[in-house]
């Protein structure tokens, strides 16, 4: 089948580095492929586009953007024989790196026409598809007022958690994996189907994009000088050696809280009612990965 790409451009997508995106690709993507450049103009509505994407014979569709940008074209395409690829311009850019995509620009845009396409597995949480990691507690509250900044960037991220880590506390959880059922206080659970939140913050070193299984991890209550420690083991890769941390792994998992409260999907923000349900579909996307990703 002929190579055909579409190009989905989030209007704030190369903003910040006052680059031409459409000229860009225009001037970079080999003229040998069909492509066409589709701008996402309103953030609400993707219906137009999604009828497009799933008409249009293509057999790639890049999201070109950030990590919301890719959620959304990644779950448009979940369970379909088109390929994502990604031309990252996020923030922590977390399902970019995960696959190897190059956070040069230049060099995504050339992996675009010569990667291998792989497949991944997907999530869902209270049935919103994620693809690197969704979660409640702490990281969901960060995720909603991140989201609500006018300020995007790694300083920003930072300045908005350190200031939470103060007022922030722990919650009571019934959490059943895959039939065993825990209770237990957290500061926050991760679901991760992908390790790493974006940035190289690796919140499940241990997981495995195409195992089948999501892993579950739980960051007990700490006290405030381990923050540091903490996020030393996140960025090193060993935060599950942590003794703050409990982890888990499965197929569903059903969290039960106290109060409805905010959770998180790829960074996104959702509000969940009491109870949170998350499962996983294998093999569900197919991904234009770098030569250097790694199973």
């Amino acid at each position: 089948m002929q190579k055909k790409v579409a190009f989905i451009i989030n209007p704030k997508a190369g903003i910040k580095k006052k680059i031409d995106v459409s000229g860009f690709i225009k001037n970079n993507f080999p003229t040998t492929i069909l492509y066409d450049i589709i701008i996402w103009k309103n953030k609400d509505d993707f219906e137009s586009i999604k009828h497009q994407l799933l008409t249009g014979n293509y057999t790639i569709v890049v999201a070109v953007g950030g990590d919301g940008t890719v959620n959304q074209v990644a779950k448009t395409i979940n369970q379909t024989a088109i390929a994502l690829a990604i031309l990252p311009f996020g923030s922590g850019n977390g399902l970019a790196r995960s696959i190897g995509v190059p956070l040069d620009i230049k060099q995504a845009l050339q992996l675009i026409a010569t990667g291998e396409i792989k497949k991944i597995d997907s999530g869902i949480i209270n049935n919103v598809p994620f693809f690197c990691t969704s979660g409640i507690g702490f990281d969901a509250r960060i995720g909603t007022l991140f989201a609500e900044s006018t300020k995007r960037g790694l300083t920003s991220y930072v300045k908005i958690v350190l200031k939470e880590l103060i007022s922030y506390k722990a919650q009571t959880y019934t959490i059943t994996v895959d039939g065993q059922t825990h209770q237990l206080k957290a500061f926050l659970i991760a679901f991760a189907n992908a390790g790493q939140y974006g940035n190289n913050f690796y919140i499940a070193p241990q997981a495995i994009m195409n195992d089948g299984i999501l892993h579950v991890t739980v960051l007990k209550p700490f006290h405030p000088l381990a923050v540091f420690g903490l996020f030393f083991k996140i960025l090193r890769k060993k935060i599950h050696y942590s003794k703050n941390i409990e982890t888990y792994s499965g197929k569903k998992i059903i969290v039960v809280q106290n109060n409805p409260a905010a959770f998180h999907f790829d960074g996104e923000p959702g509000i969940t009612g009491k109870e949170v349900h998350v499962s996983i579909i294998p093999n569900s996307l197919n991904v234009v990965c770098g030569n250097f990703f790694k199973w």
